[in-house]
């Protein structure tokens, strides 16, 4: 049976809240996710919290009670709290009803297995959690097997990361390295590395997409660094028609998944 927490002082309380914090989700490994969708999206990959928190007076929902049943017989702990606690936990006002406490997914790098699946991304000092999980989201949309984030990238586990990721955060691998690290582990086995810049007449429809492609995504403000352009087995540029003279990361992000995805239908 779920227990019950009624103070905003009780040490629990502050731990789970201190998950908000980069620093404290390190320390512990853990990080939050919240709202019925995500977690049940995390519970039909097998994945479960390892404390469920409720808010007290909330509207039952078959998959909130699957949920909750799953969670206790896998010895997880229940907790009902009330709802402005919730928030408080959550840091948003409009707070859902129920937030898991989840261990972090990250998987070393040598763990990968590449031949998983025909797409991964790669993200480059990317810096806005939203754009890291709408690439994830992308990322379940067209089958890739994750993303391996390069050099200083936001923070995967921040609560904005995950909301931005609807979900996608649980059946997407996560990796981090630095670059010579990646490149080193790319060139041990097959794999294309294709990089997206203006800084070629290389149409993005033009080259043949070999599995397993690795799409290099930079930061949005300064895009890539000349060296990491040049590692790139195939550099392209998407066609800019207007004033704009380059797209959000995710947006490039998912137009170049979408032209692999759709040659590899073809094919």
């Amino acid at each position: 049976m779920p227990r019950e927490i009624t103070g905003f002082s009780n040490p629990l309380v502050k731990r789970v809240r201190s998950l908000r914090e980069k620093k404290h989700r390190k320390q512990e490994g853990l990080f939050l996710a919240e709202g019925l969708r995500i977690l049940t999206e995390a519970r039909e990959r097998g994945i479960l919290p390892e404390m469920l928190f409720l808010a007290t007076g909330a509207r039952s929902h078959e998959l909130g009670e699957a949920l909750i049943a799953d969670v206790e017989a896998a010895g997880g702990d229940v907790i009902l709290t009330a709802p402005d606690i919730l928030s408080k936990i959550s840091g948003k006002e409009n707070n859902q009803t129920l937030v898991g406490v989840y261990r972090d997914r990250l998987t070393r790098l040598p763990k990968l297995d590449r031949r998983k699946a025909p797409i991964w991304f790669v993200a480059q000092a990317m810096r806005d959690p939203g754009n890291l999980g709408t690439l994830m989201r992308i990322g379940d949309a067209v089958g890739a097997g994750g993303v391996i984030l390069i050099d200083d990238c936001v923070d995967p586990f921040s609560v904005e990361t995950v909301r931005a990721s609807m979900g996608a955060l649980f059946t997407q691998d996560i990796a981090t390295a630095r670059w010579g690290e990646f490149i080193a582990w790319l060139r041990e086995g097959p794999g294309q590395l294709v990089g997206t810049s203006l800084n070629t007449n290389h149409d993005y429809q033009d080259p043949q997409y070999a599995p397993p492609t690795f799409l290099l995504i930079g930061n949005e403000a300064r895009g890539l660094p000349q060296e990491y352009e040049q590692a790139c087995d195939v550099l392209v540029k998407i066609p800019m028609m207007g004033r704009a003279d380059s797209l959000n990361a995710s947006v490039a992000g998912a137009v170049m998944a979408y032209e692999v995805l759709n040659q590899l239908r073809r094919s």
